[in-house]
């Protein structure tokens, strides 16, 4: 027998589709949120495009268990070229966006060695954060979530023309997540960003930046995890490559009160605040999450404080 919740959800599916039908021409991206009947148990319904989003075996984000963790001699160092870009910051109704400008941008950020066999071209920056300093990453440690995370976007440029040739198919796309903690001085790089908070308060708002360094976004540590999962909005792709830095970077109270003041809406229409922007975590599916971590030569030991002070182990899955 269908439970009521199934029976809820088939319904509003039915409701939704009927609604794109009678209203053309229709914007997908202005059907999804991450709250309500729109939110992200929904997705896979709003769009038959979107059904990963519900069904899919590979999603994304996910809670990475120390003890879980999987010790892979064979991963490499993460690179990242230090190449400066210029783009632009965005306000896009769902979150901080900072896109490079190609035209205006004379040498490409690339994206090598970790887990990758493949070069990738630094493409744009997601910033999600929460509404309180308990809540905001949408990857969690040990069910420890963070208030805010930067996810850097990269597409496979050895085997894809562009992003969005990239984004459904194999091996395409890679993101490496920055985990955010409260500190008395930020990362220099976020200032870049935080700095033009007042230009972008409403969604449709943008403001270019010039000379963005994107590898001072990244914290000083030659350690990280990585998995196999998605992007995690829709239409949630199962095609990302995942790379967790082992080390936080930081910002201010002050940076995230002018974070909590932007808003979801148009000036006309404001809508809610933008914070809270995150997907909650998915199932792993027995998925292995690697680390270039050696536990037999470094530990046990402290973990920096992104892991609470939390001792490593690396125990076989079950």
């Amino acid at each position: 027998m269908a439970t009521y919740s199934s029976v809820y959800l088939g319904i509003w599916g039915v409701f939704i589709l009927i609604l794109i039908q009678e209203s053309r021409p229709v914007s997908w991206d202005e059907w999804w949120t991450y709250d309500g009947i729109s939110g992200p148990a929904f997705w896979g319904l709003i769009n038959p495009e979107w059904s990963l989003c519900n069904k899919g075996r590979r999603q994304s984000p996910v809670n990475l268990e120390p003890q879980r963790l999987l010790y892979d001699r064979n991963l490499q160092p993460l690179q990242l070229d230090k190449h400066r870009v210029s783009g632009v910051l965005s306000n896009t109704g769902h979150g901080v966006v900072f896109a490079v400008n190609y035209n205006d941008t004379r040498h490409p950020v690339n994206i090598t060695g970790g887990p990758l066999s493949y070069r990738y071209q630094f493409h744009e920056i997601h910033l999600h954060y929460g509404m309180r300093d308990d809540i905001g990453s949408e990857h969690a440690v040990d069910g420890y979530k963070f208030p805010a995370e930067i996810q850097i976007f990269g597409f496979n440029s050895d085997l894809y023309n562009n992003f969005s040739d990239a984004v459904n198919r194999p091996q395409g796309i890679v993101a490496v997540s920055l985990l955010l903690q409260v500190g008395d001085l930020s990362n220099s790089a976020l200032r870049f960003f935080t700095e033009q908070l007042n230009h972008i308060q409403y969604a449709g708002k943008s403001t270019g930046i010039q000379n963005f360094p994107v590898l001072e976004l990244l914290p000083r540590t030659k350690h990280y995890m990585t998995y196999e999962g998605s992007t995690t909005m829709p239409a949630c792709h199962e095609t990302t490559t995942w790379i967790i830095l082992n080390k936080p970077i930081y910002i201010t109270k002050q940076q995230l009160i002018g974070l909590r003041t932007l808003v979801q809406g148009e000036a006309e229409h404001s809508k809610g605040p933008l914070g809270n922007n995150y997907r909650p975590t998915q199932s792993l599916h027995h998925r292995p999450v690697r680390t270039n971590i050696n536990f037999n030569v470094e530990g046990p030991q402290k973990c920096p404080t992104a892991y609470r002070d939390i001792y490593y182990k690396a125990n076989s899955w079950e």
